[in-house]
């Protein structure tokens, strides 16, 4: 169990194996009203709906399910709408619980309904994927997309519990796998060199998706998280270091129509070149700047922008990067593996180091 220290507000991270099929449990001493709305898309809920519903009512909760579309692309403001009407019509009260069954698309999305319903509700994070369970879940930022940024509509609200399922992990498709060991290896180069030494000592049984070895890195990846959330909730100063990679991830996305890239992929593109573009400011030493480079691709995620992609289109979406500020945005820079600065500037100085 992890635990994020945030007050009255702090909440718990259970990891375990055989989670979902004890839901209904877990829930029970929140006192939540009986009715219960999971929200989910097609694929998860066809993999673990009927598990989940039978668990909550075994409990006693009267559980109905709200199913979305699958990807990147739905996590807008029609989506959004569509979920508060079900809630709506289906008379969720103040003391309900949302329960967002799926990966980071449901997580982001069931958040913000449950920030703004009825001026806030109780949710529940069950994420099912990787990225979701090491990142997403975790922290309180919510959103939804815009097409002209990523995650340009949210707000921070904490959920009430994280249920961690590891056993989720063995219907993912080896993509999406590797999309979420894209951000284990953000925080090993932001904060941690030695779970940085365990992910390359272990490739071979991370990718063989050894049990053991998840159940570490997606603890620590919690732990990590969890430490810079207690200290800095809504990013006022030392939070913004997890945003390692995601200056420019984002704006890949955005390029792309959140359709090419999975998450994790866009921002190991984004971790590359934010290395690269540290070490062409000095900051970082060359050989260091390429170990990042080869642990990325040694878990088969991609390390290099496309040649149709260009860095002043990405500049472009950089400009509506919600950490704008005053016409300054920050960079998260390595100085070494397990060490990073934030360094703030105008966009037109970062651009001119990674145009060369």
């Amino acid at each position: 169990m992890v635990r994020v220290e945030l007050g009255d507000r702090s909440y718990d991270i259970l990891i375990d194996s055989g989670i979902l099929s004890r839901i209904g449990e877990r829930l029970l001493p929140f006192n939540f009203s009986p009715t219960i709305a999971v929200i989910s898309n097609p694929t998860v809920f066809n993999l673990y709906g009927n598990i989940v519903m039978k668990s909550l009512k075994k409990a006693g909760f009267e559980a109905s399910n709200i199913i979305i579309p699958d990807g990147e692309e739905y996590k807008d403001y029609f989506w959004t709408y569509h979920i508060l009407t079900e809630l709506l019509s289906r008379g969720i009260d103040r003391n309900s619980c949302l329960l967002a069954l799926g990966g980071g698309v449901i997580g982001d999305i069931t958040g913000f309904v449950a920030s703004i319903y009825m001026r806030g509700i109780h949710f529940i994070q069950v994420p099912t994927t990787l990225l979701s369970q090491v990142d997403s879940s975790v922290g309180g930022k919510t959103g939804v997309n815009h097409p002209i940024g990523k995650n340009m509509i949210g707000t921070f609200y904490q959920p009430r519990l994280v249920l961690i399922d590891i056993d989720t992990l063995t219907t993912l498709h080896e993509r999406e796998v590797a999309s979420g060991i894209s951000e284990v290896i953000k925080y090993a180069v932001i904060w941690d060199a030695n779970l940085f030494e365990f992910m390359k000592r272990h490739c071979h049984e991370i990718l063989k998706m050894s049990k053991s070895h998840f159940q570490y890195i997606i603890k620590r990846s919690c732990e990590i998280k969890a430490q810079v959330v207690s200290e800095d909730e809504k990013e006022s100063g030392l939070r913004a270091i997890l945003n390692y990679g995601h200056t420019i991830g984002h704006a890949i996305e955005t390029e792309t129509g959140y359709r090419i890239f999975l998450h994790g992929e866009a921002v190991a593109i984004g971790m590359c070149l934010e290395a690269r573009l540290s070490e062409t400011m000095g900051l970082l030493d060359k050989q260091e700047a390429l170990r990042i480079k080869l642990i990325i691709e040694s878990f088969g995620l991609p390390s290099e922008l496309p040649a149709n992609i260009k860095i002043s289109k990405l500049i472009t979406h950089m400009r509506f990067d919600k950490k704008m500020e005053a016409g300054q945005i920050k960079f998260i820079l390595p100085e070494k593996i397990g060490k990073v600065i934030i360094k703030k500037g105008h966009i037109e100085e970062f651009q001119k180091y990674l145009e060369l």
